[in-house]
């Protein structure tokens, strides 16, 4: 029988950490609404308490299936757990365990807590205790666990010791400044076990300071803990926090781990790791690293003559794991048959089918290349390329034309003298033979456009109602004022359904209207596929 590994995501307190990003209460509930789903055991929301952000995240349970974690630290020294206020909003948060943070390294107890050793232990007790009495799951990481226990392990062993019997369901061990080496880990965990607290209540919270953070983790569960803590994308501080995007797969897809473990993700699940990678990437509005283990672009892309060759025949020949099981796929960039390949593969997921020798095919690929060289992102714009392959490979209705737009940003002062700055968009569009122009002020040039374009679209404006832009991605692809912007436009409508469309241009707003206009077309002629009406108009 499989040993179950619980997986604890710790993206929305720890991956905060990471300069320069800064979660609102709307990105950590869509946030967690993606964990949940993915199947995690564990999501660990903030502090709250801490800041505004988080203790409003916690005024309500954010996960339906996965256990809501808040985290804080033990009580103070001195301080009865029932006056203690930062342990009575961590009690009152609407969370299923508490987290607590607690020195388990003596140096730190001295210098950073200023407390004797026997006092710390006695707030890990008495603290753990009071969230068994609130009902909540409590957990404790102990900081500085593996530093802590080179320099004097019988304190570091006490501290996790106190946890453990105070009724901690998981005693995590941290590897709080991310120098522990593997090897390091897995004796150390072992010498743990073997003083009484079980592998089933150990955790292992590892940070990447010298690029082991997936490894110490792989080898804590080697050695037997049972909870593995990480962020999406190994976000976090310094250097970041164990990966789970590369960890989860690990243990589902290596004989090694998989044949003696589980955890509470599918296999469906895990064939929607790479788009729940690079959604996340979206939402911190980054690229993507391109050869991240597992879900990253390049890391079932052959380029190399003979490896393509090889993996044209057998793909086992140059791919460790099947792309399909972590939802990634294969590119072979060396000939025209594989690019053919993999775009007759990309277009028959899309329903759309053209034979291999095609010459229209063959315009296709080569006009993707060259807009992919311009900085067109067709793998994050999936709607935008359909259209594009529609167009050149059967036909796609002629909805409406936009003929012209202007647009203008004005700053003046009101009447009553205070500074504004008003944007105003005109948009002429020909629908059936009829141009119909509309003019709409906005909340900057961008969004006059959007009200403008979408306010008079003739026999085509009931289809539009439910359609609403979610995400405005803008990146600059090079310097200099004259640079090339690629704006990522997320819409969705009614149905549930949600799209991203690409615009490319060396002015923002001619790159926006782009992906404007490729929204809405895409959003009628999903109507009349669903209809079936797509061929037949």
């Amino acid at each position: 029988m499989k040993e179950r590994i619980y997986l604890f995501d710790t993206t929305l307190r720890d991956g905060q950490q990471t300069p320069g990003i800064d979660f609102s209460v709307e990105d950590k509930i869509a946030i967690a609404a993606m964990l949940d789903e993915f199947g995690l055991d564990y999501v660990e929301g903030g502090y709250p308490g801490a800041n505004p952000t988080d203790t409003a995240f916690f005024e309500e349970k954010r996960t339906r299936r996965a256990k809501f974690v808040a985290f804080g630290m033990t009580k103070r020294a001195g301080v009865s757990a029932s006056n203690d206020p930062g342990l009575a909003t961590l009690l009152q948060a609407k969370a299923d365990g508490i987290c607590y943070v607690a020195k388990s390294w003596d140096y730190h107890v001295r210098v950073a807590l200023g407390v004797t050793n026997e006092e710390n232990l006695e707030t890990i007790r008495a603290s753990v205790e009071a969230a068994r009495a609130a009902g909540r799951e409590p957990l404790v990481d102990c900081e500085h666990f593996f530093d802590g226990f080179k320099a004097n392990p019988d304190y570091a062993l006490a501290c996790a010791r106190t946890a453990y019997d105070a009724g901690a369901r998981w005693v995590v061990l941290c590897d709080t400044n991310g120098g522990t080496q593997p090897s390091e880990v897995r004796d150390i965990v072992a010498q743990v076990i073997a003083a009484g607290i079980p592998g089933a209540n150990l955790g292992i919270h590892a940070h990447d300071d010298t690029g082991q953070a997936v490894a110490n983790s792989l080898a804590a569960i080697e050695a037997g803990v049972r909870q593995v803590q990480g962020t999406i994308n190994g976000i976090g501080e310094r250097c970041g926090n164990a990966n789970l995007v590369t960890i989860v797969p690990t243990l589902a897809l290596k004989p090694h781990f998989a044949e003696r473990f589980e955890t509470g993700v599918s296999a469906e699940a895990l064939a929607g790791l790479s788009r729940l990678s690079r959604a996340f990437d979206e939402l911190l509005n980054r690229a993507p690293e391109a050869q991240a283990p597992y879900v990253g672009a390049s890391a079932f892309a052959t380029k190399a003559g003979i490896h393509a060759s090889a993996i044209v025949k057998e793909p086992k020949t140059y791919e460790h794991v099947p792309p399909e099981t972590v939802g990634n796929r294969r590119k072979v960039m060396v000939s025209d048959q594989g690019g053919k390949a993999n775009f007759i593969a990309e277009l028959r997921r899309r329903g759309i089918d053209v034979p291999k020798d095609s010459s229209r095919l063959d315009a296709l690929i080569a006009v993707v290349k060259e807009r992919e060289a311009e900085g067109y992102a067709y793998e994050g714009a999936d709607a935008s390329f359909e259209l594009l392959a529609r167009g050149m490979l059967h036909s796609l209705p002629d909805f409406f034309r936009v003929t012209s737009f202007r647009c203008l940003v004005e700053r003046r002062f009101d009447a009553n003298g205070n500074l504004k700055t008003v944007s105003e968009a005109v948009v002429k569009v020909m629908v059936d033979g009829e141009e119909k122009m509309s003019v709409a002020e906005g909340d900057g040039p961008i969004n006059a456009l959007d009200i403008a374009l979408r306010k008079d679209l003739g026999k085509f404006q009931d289809e539009i109602g439910d359609l609403e832009l979610v995400d405005y991605k803008v990146r600059i692809l090079n310097g200099g004022t004259e640079a090339i912007t690629r704006v990522l436009i997320e819409s969705h409508d009614s149905t549930g359904a949600r799209w991203w469309t690409v615009g490319v241009s060396t002015n923002i707003i001619d790159a926006s209207f782009q992906a404007l206009m490729d929204s809405i077309i895409y959003k009628l002629m999903k109507n009349r596929e669903m209809a079936g009406l797509v061929a037949a108009e």
